[in-house]
Order: C-alpha cells, then sequence, then structure tokens
C-alpha cells in the first residue's frame, strides 16, 4: 500500500511551483515533456496549486497535447496575472470555465489549440463588467475556430492587436469595428466571404492581414481608417482584376488611393467611363512627356526600383543542390533553399540591421521560430553538395555561433543551465537568446541538422546556425535556408519574404552612405579583391540589384523534391520592384 502510495503521489510533484512559492517570482513557466504526465494525471487540466499563486504576474504552459482546459480557480486565484500564454495545447472544443474575470491582465495567447467556439459561459469572461478591461493583445491563431464572440468587443475594450489566423473563420462579427484602440487586426487563411464596410470604424488601424481567404471585393470603406499602413489581401480571388493585381504587389498607399477613387469593382467615386478616360488622359500625357524628354525621370524612377535577377538552374556553372535523409521526416520534414548575390554588408550598421530584420522575421511570420526557422550561410564557406537529415542528440556535433564544438545533447543541456540562471538573477521565468527556443525540441528522439560535404553540421535549427559559415560584413553572397514543422508553403513564403526584405537593405544601404566597417580580423578572411571590388562599383553605378539563384532540393536518390524559386515563387508585382526571370 505504501509503494501505491508513493506512486500516485509523484504525478502530483510540481517543482516549478514549488520554486516560484519559495523564492515569490512572479513569472511561472511550465514546459517539456514530463508536463504531459503530470497534466494527464491532474485530468486533462493544471493543479490547484497553480492558481493559488496571488503574486503571479505571468503564466505560460506551452506545448502540452494534456492539457484541455485550464482549470477551475484561475480568475479568482490569480488577480494579478498580467500575462497568461497557453500556446500548443489541446484546449477546446471550449473554454469550461471561462477564463475572466481577469481585471489585470494585458496579454492573452491561446494559439495552436482546438477552440472551435468561444460562447458566453465558455469563452473568454462576461461583457457587462468587461471580464478583460486591461487586454491589449489577444493571440487565437491556429485553433478551429467557425465564429467569434460578438461580445469580445465589450468583454475586451481596450484591445489593441488581435491574431485570429488560420481558423475557420466565415466572417468576423461587426461589433468587433467599434473596438477605437485595434491597430493590428489578423486573420488571414481563414474563411471570410466579406469585409463589412463598418471597419471604417477601426480608427486606430494601422496594420490588416486578410490574406488567403475567400473575399471578391474589398469595401472602399477601407480607405476612410486614418492610420491604415499596412495591408495584405493576397490569396484572395477579388471581382476587380486590377485590384487584385495590385494587393499582389503594390504599396498600401496605392491600393488605398485606388479604393478611394472608387474601386473594388463597384465604385463609390468615379464610373467605369471616367476611369477608362482618365487612362486615356494618362497615356496621351506620357506620350507628351516622352516627346519633349521630359520621360527621362520616369526612366530614372525605373533605375530606382528593387532590382531582383532570378538565376534559373541550367544557368548557374555551380549551383547548389540539397538532399535530404529520410530520417529528418517525421522531425522537421520542410526544406526551402536559395542562393543570393550581391548583399553589401560593409557600410556602417549594414550588417547589424541585416541580423536585426532576421530576429524580426522570427519574432513575427516564423512566430517565434514555432512555424519555421531562418538560418543565414557565408555561400562561400559552404562545400556541397548538402545533405538535410537528422542524428542523435549524442552523434549530433556543431560549431555554434560564439560557441566551441559540442555534442548537441551538451549543448541543450548547456542552454538549460543558462536558462536557469537567468531566471535565478532575474527572478522572472521568461528567458532571452536561444535559451527561448529550447522547448521546440521537447520529446524528440533525433535532432534536425544541414550538414556539408565535409560532414560539418552547419544549421542545427531551430536553435542556432555554425560558427563555420557566419555571415560577416565581408559576406556579400549567401546562402539562405528556411526549416518547418508545419509545411512547405510557409517555408516559401517565409523565403520570399526574406529576399524582399533584403533588397530593401540593399537599396537603403546604397542611398545611405555610411563609412566601411571592416575589422581587421574580416579584412583578412576576404579571399581576394573581387567582393570589395564588385561592392564599391554597384555603389558607384547606383545598382542595388540582388541575383537569387535557384536551389534544387532532392531525395537521396536525386529525384527532385522542390526547386526554389520556382515560377510561382517571388511572385511580386509591386511597384518599386522589378523581378527579372
Amino acid at each position: 500500500m505504501a509503494a501505491a502510495a508513493v506512486v500516485a503521489e509523484m504525478p502530483e510533484s510540481w517543482p516549478e511551483v514549488d520554486l516560484v512559492e519559495r523564492e515569490q517570482r512572479r513569472e511561472l513557466l511550465l514546459t517539456g515533456p514530463a508536463l504531459e504526465e503530470r497534466v494527464r494525471a491532474a485530468g486533462g487540466r493544471l493543479p490547484p496549486r497553480v492558481f493559488s499563486l496571488p503574486l503571479l504576474h505571468s503564466l505560460e504552459v506551452c506545448g502540452c497535447a494534456s492539457l484541455r482546459e485550464p482549470g477551475p480557480g484561475l480568475a479568482r486565484g490569480l488577480p494579478r496575472l498580467r500575462s497568461l500564454v497557453l500556446r500548443g495545447n489541446a484546449l477546446g472544443p471550449t473554454l469550461s470555465p471561462e477564463l475572466g474575470p481577469l481585471p489585470a491582465l494585458r496579454v492573452l495567447d491561446l494559439s495552436g489549440n482546438a477552440l472551435e467556439e468561444l460562447p458566453p459561459g465558455s469563452g473568454l469572461g462576461p461583457a457587462d463588467p468587461p471580464a478583460l478591461p486591461q487586454l491589449q493583445s489577444l493571440n487565437l491563431s491556429a485553433n478551429r475556430l467557425r465564429a467569434l464572440p460578438a461580445e469580445l468587443a465589450r468583454c475586451a475594450p481596450r484591445l489593441q492587436t488581435l491574431n485570429v489566423a488560420r481558423n475557420c473563420l466565415r466572417a468576423l462579427p461587426s461589433e468587433l469595428f467599434a473596438l477605437q484602440l485595434l491597430s493590428e487586426l489578423g486573420a488571414a487563411d481563414n474563411e471570410l466571404q466579406e469585409l463589412s464596410p463598418a471597419v471604417a470604424g477601426l480608427s486606430a488601424l494601422k496594420t490588416l492581414d486578410l490574406a488567403n481567404n475567400q473575399l471578391s471585393e474589398i469595401p472602399g470603406e477601407l480607405a476612410d481608417c486614418p492610420k491604415l499602413k499596412e495591408i495584405n489581401f493576397k490569396g484572395n480571388k477579388l471581382k476587380d482584376k486590377r485590384l487584385e493585381k495590385m494587393v499582389n504587389g503594390c504599396q498600401p498607399k496605392s491600393i488605398l488611393e485606388y479604393l478611394r477613387v472608387g474601386g473594388r469593382g463597384k465604385g463609390r467615386g468615379k464610373t467605369d467611363g471616367s476611369e477608362k478616360e482618365e487612362s486615356r488622359r494618362k497615356k496621351r500625357e506620357r506620350k507628351q512627356k516622352k516627346e519633349s524628354g521630359d520621360g527621362e525621370e520616369e526612366e530614372v524612377e525605373e533605375v530606382n526600383k528593387l532590382l531582383i535577377k532570378i538565376l534559373h538552374v541550367s544557368d548557374s556553372p555551380i549551383s547548389v543542390t540539397v538532399k535530404v535523409n529520410p530520417m529528418v521526416k517525421d522531425v522537421r520534414p520542410y526544406i526551402v533553399c536559395a542562393v543570393v548575390k550581391g548583399m553589401n554588408l560593409r557600410p556602417g550598421n549594414a550588417l547589424k540591421r541585416f541580423l536585426s530584420m532576421q530576429t524580426k522575421l522570427h519574432e513575427d511570420i516564423c512566430e517565434k521560430r514555432t512555424a519555421a526557422t531562418i538560418a543565414t550561410h557565408d555561400l562561400k564557406l559552404i562545400k556541397g553538395p548538402l545533405v538535410y537529415g537528422a542524428r542523435s542528440p549524442q552523434d549530433l556535433k556543431i560549431i555554434p555561433l560564439g560557441r566551441k564544438e559540442i555534442k548537441a545533447k551538451d549543448l541543450v543541456r548547456q542552454l538549460q543551465l543558462e536558462a536557469e540562471e537567468q531566471r535565478k538573477q532575474k527572478k522572472r521565468q521568461n528567458v532571452s537568446g536561444l535559451h527561448r527556443y529550447l522547448h521546440l525540441l521537447d520529446g524528440k528522439e533525433n535532432y534536425p541538422c544541414l550538414v556539408d560535404a565535409d560532414d560539418m553540421v552547419i544549421s542545427f535549427p531551430p536553435i542556432t546556425n555554425s560558427e563555420k559559415t557566419k555571415i560577416k560584413t565581408t559576406t556579400s553572397d549567401l546562402f539562405l535556408e528556411v526549416t518547418s514543422a508545419t509545411s512547405l508553403q510557409i517555408c516559401k513564403d517565409i523565403m520570399d519574404s526574406l529576399i524582399l526584405k533584403m533588397a530593401e537593405l540593399n537599396k537603403f544601404t546604397l542611398e545611405n552612405k555610411e563609412e566601411q566597417s571592416l575589422s581587421d580580423t574580416e579584412a583578412d578572411s576576404v579571399s581576394g579583391p573581387f567582393n570589395l571590388k564588385s561592392n564599391q562599383n554597384a555603389e558607384k553605378d547606383g545598382n542595388s540589384s540582388l541575383i537569387v539563384e535557384q536551389v534544387r532540393v532532392v531525395d537521396m536518390e536525386g529525384n527532385l523534391k522542390v526547386l526554389y524559386p520556382s515560377k510561382t515563387d517571388l511572385d511580386i508585382t509591386a511597384s518599386h520592384i522589378t523581378i527579372i526571370r
């Protein structure tokens, strides 16, 4: 009996909770494979002890497939909670009991669960009085929601950021457009069939993402949002084909201006006849300018566009090939690669801007590396062909950025110890740097890796690259990789964004003259004067164009799996970008 009692008590051991209680910490993080068994033993919910920490400001529970509901007592026991992250669990189909009221909560992340609806009594909390009066950020992405609660705007009246992407939504409730502080609305990858003209009520809206839905029109009232700067309607089959072409490439300012004067197929301004007459008038003006010599300004404008040239595999004397080992299928199966030539990272803070851009992409569209991970390498330091596969933590060796060669199992352990030290020093559960991504390896028997022809691991996603292929200020030609456990299309979309950002950075560097930032160590690493001269010539000619070389991803027998960029990739028709294929 005694032994049985001990076994029964084991799942109730919560050392993380003990530590928070003992040191009166304000943050609690629960993650890792051991969490599964304990939550399962607690009936698919968190233990009541978690809700007896009245000083707690932040609670994060991630990646637990056993967690079906938070458990009763959360609102009553955590009155000071400011951040609640329950990402990547199995919450659903509703929240029972409902979450609120949580009067101090500012951040709520319920993404990556199995929520289907959030009805009154089994949702976020009551609307009167508001259950979440201070909530600023709500993430409901990657669930199965068929509708948003009409009471959401009254439940969280101070909401500023709302992410409901990757659900099954067919409409957005009209009440949502009463949120006067909402500045970011993301609802991509749903089944939305209409955007209400009431969207004009979002007076603080700055960013709107409705990509990959079923919209046929965009209301002209959208142009009445005074602060709107970023919009994304790609992947919608619009009736107005001119507008459809614009949303796939033009700047938001141009699209909003088009809507303002009556675009979308149902003009609220000019008639079709007047639009045709306007088009004829502009053609006549362009012809007159050309004949008078004023057309030179337009030629200069064309030169100042971002220029991206695509070099096909057949045209490249030495193309890079990546072979995929089947062992990676159950670990992180998707990979897309490309070679980019012509980056100028020498002047001033160019390299720093490049690395900051990569970090921002990881935080945003890569969803903190949970959707995908980017790795960038110095092409001249890579020896192909490359193999993308998986190795055991014991067999995988890498020279991580800024560290000495180490086995993956030892690196992970080292990072875990560093993370614990960070928590002790800062008295916080959340950590920074690579330590934030350790939970993505939980439960993995093998780790993904990209290996060169010398059997050197140059990439260990989603954790780190190798010091061997590190980007420096002298780097002009880069090898890019994007890996994902989710989908191939995500890899392609993120690679598109990465290359576009690189082109924009290159142009910014050209237009904003900065002094060369070349250290002695980096100067020694230059194999010859070619890179330096080519960059100087580019600056002299005012040319910031990039060359993107196709990279083939094949199986171990050589059969093609992915070719990037293909004809459908980098499908950008923006007015400030020219793609030469």
